[in-house]
């Protein structure tokens, strides 16, 4: 098997949980109640020890231009956004809006529960490990969203109409989650990485029995947004980048 893919599937993975990561942070200090902010925090440094561990090993198969390992840091904060691939949906900005926060995590949560449920049986045995250990992390992101879309879905009307909302504003993102290419390919034949595109079943099961149970409708769109795995992103993005890379970037060889 070859280190190049092995890094280039396991730097996919990492940006959509630092991605996300940076997505959740916005709303310490601006969810509906005070334990939320708690709630959504422990989330985000869930997702950031994920990304952590995948970008430590990322950049340790590939080495830099200085002929040594690419860091975490340097992975986060030296690259530019073409060089990210994270799925659209992880970047996408909330608006201030908490249903499309919760939208987007119970998609993106009951992905990653299937997927990591699956890759810890992965023949890497760096990805098994921290596959292993995040799908229990995962297990519980999926349950605080389902628990929030059954309080909004079946609650008052307005909350309700806005739950359908967020979810009408992620689906158009989440067939991206399911893409198969030529690194997926070559990665499943030698059991190193799991195929999207047998994830799509059991996801989309669990989050269409949620959504029944919310009293909301599955939506239904021919819009269908690709292209974060090969860097081209939402115009988030940028912003994105931007406040979470302007300290380092600012102060370029500083430790803290």
């Amino acid at each position: 098997m070859s280190d190049t893919d092995i890094a280039a599937y396991a730097l996919r993975l990492g940006d959509d949980a630092l991605v996300l990561a940076q997505r959740m942070g916005d709303w310490i200090a601006s969810a509906p109640q005070l334990e939320e902010d708690v709630a959504l925090a422990n989330i985000a440094l869930d997702l950031l020890g994920q990304a952590r561990a995948l970008l430590t090993y990322a950049g340790a198969l590939v080495l830099g231009a200085d002929g040594g390992p690419r860091s975490e840091d340097d992975l986060t904060y030296l690259r530019d956004e073409r060089e990210f691939v994270n799925a659209q949906l992880v970047e996408l900005p909330d608006h201030g809006d908490f249903g499309h926060c919760i939208a987007r995590l119970l998609v993106f949560s009951s992905w990653q529960y299937e997927l990591y449920a699956a890759l810890a049986d992965s023949a890497d045995q760096t990805l098994a490990a921290v596959a292993a250990k995040a799908v229990k992390e995962v297990d519980y992101h999926r349950d605080h969203a389902t628990q929030w879309v059954l309080r909004l879905g079946d609650g008052t009307p307005m909350s309700r109409q806005r739950m359908q909302h967020a979810l009408d504003a992620v689906w158009p993102h989440v067939e991206e989650l399911f893409e198969t290419d030529d690194l997926v390919v070559r990665l499943v034949s030698e059991r190193v990485a799991v195929d999207p595109a047998e994830l799509r079943t059991p996801v989309l099961a669990y989050v269409a029995a949620v959504v029944d149970r919310a009293t909301l409708a599955v939506p239904v769109t021919t819009v269908r947004h690709s292209g974060g795995r090969r860097g081209i992103h939402t115009e988030a993005m940028g912003y994105l980048l931007a406040e979470l890379q302007h300290l380092a970037r600012s102060h370029p060889g500083a430790t803290w």
